[in-house]
């Protein structure tokens, strides 16, 4: 019965850990740009591929 209640009482804190680092990086901006890496790749670069060396 100790070990259940050790196994809830840790499961309750990585939970609660998850939560708050998720809470965190909404408050941080980090699903933001929803868009803009989806697009990225259909561009273009300007600057010329490096030369190969053999």
């Amino acid at each position: 019965m100790g070990v259940l209640i050790l196994l809830i009482s840790f499961s309750i804190v990585v939970a609660v850990g998850f939560l708050l680092a998720f809470i965190w990086s909404v408050r941080t901006g980090q699903y933001d740009d929803e868009y803009g890496d989806s697009v990225r790749i259909l561009f273009k670069d300007d600057k010329p591929d490096p030369p190969v060396s053999m």
